[in-house]
Formats: structure tokens, sequence, C-alpha cells
């Protein structure tokens, strides 16, 4: 390998060798209170075992940077590449996705020691890779970072599933947000400039920085809570079926949905199962694991709609506007599609965003779950309309 990266300042290769121990040392840190047996659980497909999280997000570093970048380099287990990539078809073939639980091997230990063999080999490379190749690491970085709330929330939906109700965090405290009332802020509309600037890091689809127009609107200033969806319930909103999308009444009627995710009602009292365990619903505390089918349906009972993906970014430097940040992410009403002028990356790493655009919906902000330092005004974040694991919720926003 050539000595370009030699050439780079010291603290910037300091700061990089920082943040990559940081980054892997807080996976370790989500994943220390979980049992071995926690930790191959898999609760649905869409969730994925603890292990395998880790494992994961490990093999990113040694697909996408020692293997190409580090000559000489020791593949930990060349069994790995099959059981731990997850959708990237230019890499090979891969272990079916809603069959990782059954993956009791490798054992967790096994899964540790690859975390410190790659840990190791990717520390000792970072001085000698090109500026390019740290653009990949810092990728990966951020990356890990959607894996630790992936894990963070397929744990908790795997708790949710077991009779004893374990808490992920005993000690865990509910979040009421900002206190006083929600009112509407004018919008006036107008051109607006959507995207990311690109003078720091962002996923490929932030970009490219465009010119929007907007209508005038309104857009709330906080999230709706817990006591406002209660009123939906307690008015018939599962059950009137002009309120929902066609799809979206199809699946309450296949779920039988009436309730958030993780709501119980017990003799007339309602509790959310959390981070913390069952506990009594906080009522002024912004609603959580909501899907798009019922944001929309909730927004239009209460006569409002969802904001797009760009009013709530352009809404979200005004300072009226609170909570937009680590809470719940965000319902929008708008599709997951490319900005204009998007191109994916070549190769493999060109697998990351840009062959789901279709079929899913943008969500906006971070959760509780977000790792710090994670989230930013672009950040579009992304599931299909029927998903509520997350920590998912809504604002609401009128029309003028």
């Amino acid at each position: 390998m050539d000595d370009i990266g030699l050439h780079q300042e010291p603290s910037r290769l300091d700061s990089l060798s920082h943040r990559f121990q940081q980054v892997r040392d807080m996976t370790e840190a989500l994943a220390a209170g979980l049992t071995d047996e926690d930790q191959c659980v898999q609760s649905m497909p869409d969730a994925s075992p603890a292990k395998w999280h880790r494992a994961h997000t490990t093999w990113f570093f040694e697909q996408f940077v020692l293997v190409p970048h580090v000559p000489g380099y020791q593949v930990f287990d060349s069994a790995f590449g099959f059981l731990f990539n997850s959708y990237y078809e230019a890499v090979g073939p891969r272990h079916p996705r809603p069959s990782r639980g059954l993956l009791t091997r490798p054992s967790v230990t096994q899964v540790t020691h690859y975390r410190r063999h790659v840990d190791a080999a990717v520390q000792q490379a970072i001085p000698r890779l090109p500026s390019d190749v740290h653009a990949v690491v810092e990728l990966g970085l951020h990356h890990e970072q959607q894996h630790q709330e992936l894990l963070f929330t397929d744990m908790l939906h795997a708790f949710a599933a077991n009779p004893l109700l374990p808490a992920m965090i005993p000690d865990w405290r509910e979040s009421f947000g900002c206190p006083g009332e929600t009112s509407f802020i004018r919008c006036p509309g107008g051109l607006q400039r959507i995207g990311h600037d690109g003078n720091s890091f962002c996923f490929d689809n932030e970009t490219p920085l465009h010119t929007t127009y907007l209508q005038p609107h309104a857009i709330a200033s906080r999230l709706v809570r817990n006591r406002d969806w209660l009123g939906f319930i307690q008015d018939g909103g599962y059950q009137t079926s002009s309120l929902w999308m066609s799809d979206g009444w199809a699946t309450v009627r296949e779920t039988g949905w009436n309730a958030p995710l993780h709501w119980r009602e017990d003799d007339g009292a309602w509790f959310q199962f959390g981070p913390g365990g069952l506990t009594p619903l906080v009522m002024d505390a912004p609603v959580r694991h909501v899907s798009w089918y019922e944001a929309d349906a909730f927004a239009r009972w209460s006569q409002a709609r969802l904001p797009t993906e760009m009013e709530w970014e352009a809404a979200s430097t005004n300072p009226a506007i609170q909570e937009t940040a680590g809470h719940v992410w965000q319902w929008t009403d708008s599709a997951y599609r490319p900005y204009p002028g998007y191109k994916a990356a070549p190769g493999a790493i060109g697998e990351y965003n840009g062959k789901f655009m279709i079929n899913q919906m943008v969500l906006r902000g971070g959760s509780i779950a977000t790792p710090q330092g994670h989230t930013r005004a672009t950040y579009r974040n992304f599931f299909h309309p029927d998903k509520r694991w997350q920590f998912t919720g809504l604002r609401l926003a009128k029309d003028l």
C-alpha cells in the first residue's frame, strides 16, 4: 500500500481512531446487560439478534475496509461473510434474514473475539489508509450507530414478548418532553433549500442539496402526546374505516390493532412496556410505537395531516418548533424517493440506500434510542408504513 495516509494530519487520524473505539465500545455497552440467551433471540423477521448486530457491524469493517485495503489481512473466519452479510448482493449470498435467530453458532464469545480481532486490525490500519478509505471507516461508524438503535429496539420487542416482562434498563425514567400546550406555527412557504450541503458526514440519500417550493402551511410546535392518542382510541379511531388508507384499514383488521405497540390495558388503566419494563402510561409523554398507517389516520381524525419531509426540514430551524429530536422518529407524508439528481455510489456501497427507495415512508428527527451525535436536520430515516417496533411518533401539520 502507498503512504498517502501517512501525510494526513495526526490530529485528524487520532480523532478517527478515538471515534472508532468510542462507537465500538458503545455497542458492547448496549449488549453488556444481555445474557448469551438474550443475544440469540429473534422475536420477528424484521428484528435481528443482538449477537448478529454485533457481528454484522464488524463484518462491515472487515469486508469494506480491511479485505480490500490492508494487504496481508487475515479474515477471522471465512464463513462469517455468508452469516453476517445483510443485503449486499454484490458481495455474495447470505443467510436468510428471518432465520438469523437460528444461528446459535458462532457463540457470543466467538463474536466478541471477532470484534476484538477486527478492532485491532482497523486501529493499526487507520494511520496508513488513504483519505477515501477513512470515509468508508466513517460510514461504517454511522452504520454501526444505526445498528445500535436497532439492537435496542429489537431487544425491547423481544422482552415485550417475554411473560416476565424484563426491563432492559431497570432505572429508566420516561421523558415528558417539552411542557406546555401544542400550538400551530405558521410557515409562509416559498422556495427552500433542502438536503445536506456536503461539508460534514451525511448519507448519500441526503444529497444533493436542491431547491423546492413549499405552499404556506402550519406545523405543530410539539409532538402528539399519549393523552391525545387515548382520545383517538376512545373515539373509536381504530374502528372507523373512513379515517384509514385502504392498506392501513386492511392491516388493522388483519392484525387486530387497537392501540400503539407495547400499550396494555388492565381494568381500565393503561400501561406501556418500555426500556424500564411495564409502567403506567405517562399521559403527557410523546406517543411512540405507531405505524405510518396509524399516524396518518390519527392526523385525519385530528382534522390535520402529517408534514412533508421538506416542510419538516424547513421548520426544524425555527426555535418555536420543539422536540425535533431525542424523543421519537417522526413520520412524514413523504414517500422515500431519491432527491433530484441523486446518484448511488458505485459498487456494493451503493446498495446502502438507493435500492430501498420504493414502498417506504420517510421519518425525520431522532428517538430516545438514537445514539448521541447521530441526528441532524437532513437525516432521512425510512420504514414501510406498517412498521412500528421502532420509537416512531408524529407531529401534525395543516394547510393554510
